[in-house]
C-alpha cells in the first residue's frame, strides 16, 4: 500500500479519536459531579456578607428538617425543607448549575416571609443527592414532580405550590411546567436566568470560554450524555417545554448576562401561553438579579405571583 493511501486511512482515525477525546474531556468539564460548592466570581463577592446571614438564617432554624425520596430508577434524592405555621403555600426553590439547595438560602428567607413554606432540593449530581453526572433539569423534572406530590401529601390537597429557580433551577422548573400531568395545585412558574435549551447554552458557552465551533464536540458530548445518562441534547429544550405550559409566567434576566444570554429570556418568555411577565434587570450580570436590590426583587415577584394564590 502507497504511503499516501495510508495517511489517508490512518488521518481520519487520529483525527475522530482526538475529536472524542477532546468531548470526552469536555462532557467531563461540564457534567461531572463534584462535591464542593464552586467559589462565587470576584464580581460577586460583594454580596457574600449578605448571602452568609442568609444561609445562618435556614441553618439556625429548629423546624428545619430534611426530606428524602427514592426515585424509580432508585436514585436518592435530598431536600431541605422549612415549614411555615399555618401556611398552605409552598414553593420548589430550583438551585444553579454546581450549586445545592443551601445555596438558595436568600430566595428561601425571601420566600418565608411571603409566607410560603419551602423546599430546597439539592438536584442530581449535587449536595446529598445520588448521581455520578448532571442532568442540567432534565431527570430532576420527574424528581420535582415527586417533591410537588410529597407537598401535597404534607400540606394537603387544598395546597398551592410556586416553582421557582435561577439558571439551571429555572431551567428545571420551566420544564416541570411543560409536564402533561403537572398537578393542580401548582399555580405559577418564576424563572430567573434559565437557558432556552442545553443545546443552545453549551453551544453559547463552547465559542464564548474555548473560542471553538459547535461541530463537532457538542453532537459528540451529547452522543457521550445518550450512553450514560440515557437521553440526546435536543430533548432538553426549555423553550419547547413552555409552549405546553398554561400557568402563569414569570422571567427575570438581568440585561448584562453574558453567561446565560438575554436573548434566551426573550425566546423563553415569548413560548409561554399563559398569563406572563418579563423583567430584564438593567446591569445584572448571571444570577444578580436579587442582589442588585433584593427589596425590589421580592416586591416584584410578589406583586407577579400573588393574584394566583388565595
Amino acid at each position: 500500500m502507497k504511503t499516501s493511501r495510508i495517511l489517508g486511512t490512518v488521518t481520519p482515525l487520529l483525527l475522530t479519536a482526538g475529536t472524542l477525546a477532546a468531548a470526552e474531556k469536555l462532557y467531563t468539564y461540564a457534567f461531572k459531579r463534584i462535591n464542593y460548592i464552586p467559589d462565587a466570581s470576584d464580581y460577586m463577592q460583594k454580596y457574600a456578607s449578605l448571602y452568609y446571614s442568609h444561609v445562618d438564617w435556614v441553618q439556625a432554624r429548629p423546624d428545619l428538617d430534611v426530606w428524602e425520596l427514592t426515585t424509580p430508577d432508585n436514585a436518592h434524592i435530598s431536600a431541605l425543607w422549612i415549614p411555615h405555621p399555618h401556611s398552605k403555600k409552598a414553593v420548589i426553590v430550583g438551585h444553579g448549575y454546581k450549586g445545592t439547595g443551601i445555596t438558595m438560602s436568600n430566595y428561601a428567607h425571601m420566600f418565608y416571609n411571603l409566607g410560603f413554606n419551602v423546599l430546597m432540593p439539592d438536584d442530581r449530581g449535587h449536595g446529598d443527592s445520588d448521581g455520578d453526572y448532571i442532568s442540567f433539569g432534565w431527570l430532576d423534572r420527574l424528581d420535582y414532580l415527586d417533591w410537588i406530590q410529597h407537598i401535597i401529601t404534607k400540606l394537603g390537597d387544598d395546597s398551592e405550590i410556586l416553582l421557582f429557580g435561577t439558571s439551571m433551577g429555572g431551567a428545571t422548573v420551566s420544564l416541570v411546567a411543560g409536564e402533561p400531568t403537572l398537578p393542580r395545585q401548582v399555580k405559577a412558574i418564576v424563572a430567573d436566568c434559565s437557558y432556552t435549551s442545553l443545546d443552545d447554552e453549551l453551544s453559547y458557552l463552547i465559542r464564548k470560554l474555548f473560542h471553538l465551533p459547535r461541530n463537532p464536540l457538542v453532537p459528540m458530548a451529547s452522543f457521550i450524555n445518550y450512553r450514560r445518562l440515557g437521553y440526546p441534547f435536543k430533548v432538553v429544550d426549555v423553550t419547547k417545554a413552555l409552549t405546553h405550559n398554561r400557568r402563569p409566567l414569570f422571567v427575570i434576566h438581568g440585561s448584562a448576562d453574558d453567561y446565560v444570554p438575554t436573548w434566551m429570556a426573550q425566546k423563553n418568555y415569548a413560548a409561554s401561553t399563559g398569563p406572563k411577565d418579563l423583567w430584564i434587570v438593567p446591569g445584572a450580570i448571571h444570577a444578580e438579579s436579587y442582589w442588585i436590590d433584593p427589596g425590589r426583587y421580592q416586591q416584584r415577584v410578589s406583586d407577579f405571583i400573588t393574584p394566583y394564590f388565595k
